[in-house]
């Protein structure tokens, strides 16, 4: 009971009244409990081989594709980490919002709620920079994931080199569409990811440079989510008959392609991030022409290293882990994710 308790944060009497089916427990306190003892169940491998275990809180901020992708390359990595067992929440929200990143940063370590560190990915916004430091100051450790947030007290960064990604979009674009005419779509999420726009500022940057007067259209604001994306693109190609490429930083790449098809017409290049199973199926239909993947599992395993690290339980400070992009086309798609 105390170990549903940490899992989920609620007090050992709701547990007890859940568990018991006695009156008094919400709905939503059921749902809990229950999230919690199937995250226990996952994970409990882990907990038998080491006397110290560390409860780290996943605070993710991004469509259930990749919410769901973190989750699961982190729990494939528990049973391999050392020295300490490792035990994890996870607080995972669809839509950007800052003030909910703060709640849920604020509520950590407190009101009995043990937290041994945090893997983060929310806005760069000064509020969460903020939270982010109350944190630090409680002795709870945060690693920022695929996006970081600046003037912060995080105390690593571990995901994509999203500069030199950005950079390689730019550089695919040009090499495939060569002399021939057409402007470019570049979509994102939201604008206050910080990863999003470092993506976005490279790409327009390097496509400035080497294919000077090419044309860019930049959407935002639609959280990557299909049915959002879906119609701000609609709206774009209905008033821009020229765009023929696509660089989408943020998701939503069905509904993109939806909305080329339903303008009778497909982009010439497609390029999308990470191997979820929406553009595995669009890379293998030949929709997208090439994703720019890193390693998930790889983040996850350097994140939680970096977090034993400020606890002290493996050598060296901290350190930011940036990977290098990989390009990935529908002829080298990794082995252990083509079999999915």
């Amino acid at each position: 009971m105390r170990d549903i308790a940490e899992q989920s944060g609620l007090s050992p009497a709701t547990i007890d009244r859940v568990l018991h089916g006695r009156p008094g427990a919400s709905a939503r306190a059921v749902r809990a409990v229950e999230q919690a003892v199937l995250d226990l169940d996952r994970q409990q491998t882990q907990l038998r081989l080491a006397a110290r275990t560390l409860l780290l809180d996943v605070v993710v901020q991004a469509p259930s594709r990749f919410s769901s992708a973190v989750r699961a390359a982190l729990e494939d990595e528990l049973p391999a980490l050392r020295p300490a067992a490792v035990r994890a929440r996870f607080h995972l929200r669809e839509n950007a919002d800052v003030d909910a990143a703060v709640a849920v940063l604020d509520g950590l370590g407190r009101r009995g709620r043990v937290s041994h560190g945090v893997v983060l990915k929310a806005p760069d916004d000064p509020a969460v920079a903020a939270a982010v430091g109350r944190l630090a100051h409680r002795g709870i450790p945060v690693v920022t994931l695929v996006t970081d947030v600046r003037d912060s007290a995080r105390v690593a960064y571990v995901g994509l080199d999203n500069a030199a990604a950005g950079a390689t979009a730019a550089y695919l674009v040009s090499q495939v569409l060569g002399d021939r005419p057409g402007d470019v779509l570049l979509t994102l999420s939201r604008s206050f990811f910080f990863g999003e726009r470092e993506r976005a500022d490279a790409f327009m940057a390097t496509l400035e440079r080497i294919a000077p007067g090419r044309r860019v259209h930049a959407i935002t604001d639609s959280d990557g989510l299909d049915a959002t994306m879906g119609t701000l693109v609609a709206a774009l190609l209905r008033s821009q008959a020229n765009v023929r490429s696509v660089y989408s930083v943020g998701g939503g790449n069905r509904a993109i392609a939806s909305a080329f098809t339903a303008a009778g017409r497909g982009p010439q290049v497609f390029i999308a991030h990470d191997l979820d199973e929406d553009n595995l199926d669009l890379l293998r239909s030949g929709v997208l022409t090439a994703v720019l993947h890193h390693d998930l599992h790889a983040d996850m395993r350097n994140g939680v290293r970096q977090l034993m690290r400020a606890h002290r339980l493996v050598p060296g400070a901290p350190t930011c882990v940036a990977a290098n992009v990989e390009v990935v086309t529908a002829y080298n798609i990794p082995p252990r994710i083509h079999a999915r």
